[in-house]
């Protein structure tokens, strides 16, 4: 799985970044070659704009018609042409057809300017600034001489509105070719994340298996020599041997029921199954009880749990069973993951404001790290101190105080520092029928 996981991941890759490679060509193609049509279209455009100004001019000019021959025409329009003799509607009239025939769409401004800069036909919508941004097009026939007095250079300026490339059926194209790749990009990100997942509950599961086989493989060890010794005849006739081996059996029994009974616990919190007896109590009553059942392994460790209850309103609606679980196991907790140089120390606090009881629990223990405090109220997730687990358990603990948090419409969250211990913090809702 360590090696199939990455070598999956890096194949898909691959392929994501042929197919990513593929539609950037493929677009970039679709582009220049759009382009280069919408070039060849303008240039017939522009040929037929001025071809259209021209004969527009002729039709204008009545006694040109006596005339016998079209280079006759031809050299009488090279000799007195300028479009300043047409209304701004004709001229608009004709680069609207030449651009519509042409295939081009957009809006359009222009303006016809002399030789000495000064616009003689213009658009309702052309002023100076369009300059630098249009077409230029000269205006003059093909047999113009400039060397003639009186003749001026006349050129057009066409203004396009942002022209697009990307309209009609390439535009398609390139949103399909993008949704495309979008889809491969969220498939591919999906496949990667499932595997994550999936690697990491094969880990998850191959050490629940271990901790569990540990769990369990003490206390059989422990049954089996203390049957053992029972059977032993040194054993038989001494009654308080017997009294020992026995109790040390029960005990043992116990240890494996409670840690079955933890394993039940976290499937039916899963599955909802788990049915709260809700009713008002006294959050201060139950944290005293918990403190005194766990105040004697605290005194073992030569520390102390120091008990600050100062909520004015320390009465909520909880199941008691339940809630005590809540702060036994997170006492618990401060106990086993303590740090063998110091003391413990412990310390619960509570506080109530508003419509919320705040029971905050500190610690001065191993603390946690960024990627700990992320991950630990995750079902079978346990931090590692280095290449072993030096804490007996399944991970469940701390899966089941978030999961009965929310079942009891509370919330917790937890700060950590590193080798300074850590601080979690319980919000629960006030019974409010009490106050």
């Amino acid at each position: 799985m360590k090696r199939v996981v990455p070598a999956i991941i890096i194949l898909i890759s691959l392929s994501v970044m042929g197919i990513l490679y593929t539609q950037v060509q493929w677009i970039q193609s679709a582009m220049q070659v759009r382009q280069e049509q919408y070039n060849r279209s303008l240039e017939i455009a522009l040929r037929n704009i001025r071809t259209g100004i021209w004969d527009r001019f002729l039709e204008e000019q009545a006694y040109l018609d006596l005339l016998a021959s079209e280079q006759q025409k031809q050299q009488a329009l090279a000799r007195i042409f300028t479009a300043q003799t047409l209304a701004p509607e004709t001229v608009q009239r004709i680069i609207y057809k030449s651009l519509h025939e042409s295939g081009i769409h957009e809006e359009f401004e222009f303006a016809v300017i002399n030789v000495y800069g000064f616009p003689i036909v213009a658009s309702s919508g052309f002023d100076s600034t369009l300059a630098p941004q249009s077409i230029q097009l000269s205006l003059q026939p093909e047999l113009y001489m400039p060397d003639v007095a009186g003749e001026a250079k006349e050129t057009l300026y066409l203004y396009l509105n942002h022209p697009s490339i990307y309209s009609g059926r390439l535009g398609l194209m390139i949103l399909a070719a993008a949704v495309l790749v979008l889809v491969v990009l969220a498939a591919f990100t999906l496949i990667i994340r499932t595997l994550i997942q999936q690697r990491k509950l094969s880990e998850i599961k191959s050490d629940f298996m271990n901790n569990m086989t540990h769990e369990f493989k003490t206390p059989l060890a422990t049954i089996s020599l203390a049957a053992d010794a029972l059977t032993n005849k040194k054993v038989i006739g001494n009654e308080d041997q017997i009294r020992y081996y026995s109790h040390m059996i029960l005990e043992e029994n116990k240890r494996m029921n409670k840690q079955i009974e933890t394993i039940l616990q976290a499937a039916k919190l899963e599955q909802n199954e788990i049915q709260l007896d809700l009713v008002s109590i006294d959050a201060h009553v139950v944290i005293r009880k918990v403190a005194d059942t766990l105040a004697l392994r605290i005194d073992e460790r030569g520390g102390g749990l120091m008990l600050r209850l100062n909520a004015e309103k320390p009465v909520i609606v909880a199941d008691e069973v339940h809630f005590s679980n809540i702060i036994f196991n997170l006492i618990d907790n401060a106990i086993k993951y303590s740090r063998n140089d110091v003391p413990v120390l412990v310390e619960v606090e509570t506080k109530s404001a508003a419509k919320i009881l705040m029971i905050r629990i500190r610690d001065n223990g191993i603390g946690m790290s960024k990627e700990t405090v992320r991950r630990v109220f995750e079902k079978f997730y346990r931090a590692h101190t280095g290449n072993i687990h030096n804490v007996k358990g399944f991970g469940l603990g701390l899966s089941y105080v978030k999961g009965m948090m929310d079942a009891h419409g509370g919330r917790i969250r937890v700060e950590s520092t590193l080798g300074k211990g850590s601080l979690f913090v319980l919000t629960f809702p006030l019974a409010q029928d009490v106050y």
